[in-house]
């Protein structure tokens, strides 16, 4: 008998030229088709889940705070994966939306601190019985999110202490990046100079070093994630 091929994946992103990077690598090599949209540019979502089988949201240089329509029209649709019960991914400004739509505030380090390069994330205990986490991961943002009423906080850093959290069995947000490709950390370093003023910002070659050093374990822990976030999904058929 031969097996039903694998739902699509729903991919939102936020810039003209974005990939969904080794995110969009690995659903592929599970035999998911990627189903790209980007609201920004016109693009609509889907009014249900029904026909994929899970969605992520990735990130980008806007905030969730910002009063753009595309942004309120993303942070609402969150909503149809949370009442479906699909598997919802959210990657650092994707989790802030999530977060958004949950009622939680997404804000700056009151001390005007950035996570800009490799700092280290430490799993909380219900993070610990999901699966192994790596100690050490690259982060781009401004902004950190509160963690929502009914949200469980998975792993916790330094300067933003909310760094993963599960809502339900289907919904997760990273405020970290678990996509990048060598290729993509080039691409966002390639203006570094501009942010350095930023305490918290690492000079280009210290992501390069950080990724050489840490991206094994993120590599690891997409692999296992991405198929833990696959069976959570509750719609009775396989994702």
């Amino acid at each position: 008998m031969v097996s039903p091929e694998p739902k699509p994946i729903l991919i939102v992103l936020h810039q003209e030229h974005s990939t969904p990077g080794r995110v969009g690598l690995r659903l592929a090599a599970r035999g998911h088709r990627l189903d790209i949209r980007r609201p920004r540019f016109g693009d609509a979502l889907p009014e249900t889940l029904a026909d994929h089988a899970g969605a992520v949201i990735f990130g980008g240089p806007m905030s969730a705070n910002d009063g753009d329509a595309y942004i309120s029209v993303e942070t609402d649709w969150v909503g149809v994966p949370l009442r479906e019960e699909a598997p919802l991914l959210g990657l650092c400004l994707g989790a802030q939306m999530i977060a958004r739509h949950l009622g939680a505030a997404v804000r700056p380090d009151p001390e005007g601190r950035v996570e800009i390069g490799y700092f280290p994330i430490r799993p909380t205990v219900a993070g610990q019985a999901l699966l192994d986490w790596p100690d050490r991961v690259h982060h781009f943002h401004r902004e950190g999110f509160d963690l929502p009423a009914g949200a469980v906080l998975l792993a916790e850093g330094d300067v933003f202490r909310n760094q993963a959290f599960a809502y339900g069995p289907t919904t997760f947000g990273l405020q970290f990046h678990i996509e990048l490709t060598t290729a993509m950390v080039g691409r966002w370093t390639l203006n570094i100079a501009q942010r350095e003023h930023f305490p918290g910002t690492q000079p280009a070659e210290e992501h390069f070093t950080g990724r050489a050093l840490h991206d094994w374990k993120t590599t690891a822990f997409l692999e296992t994630f991405l198929d833990r976030w696959l069976a959570t999904d509750r719609r009775g058929t396989a994702a």
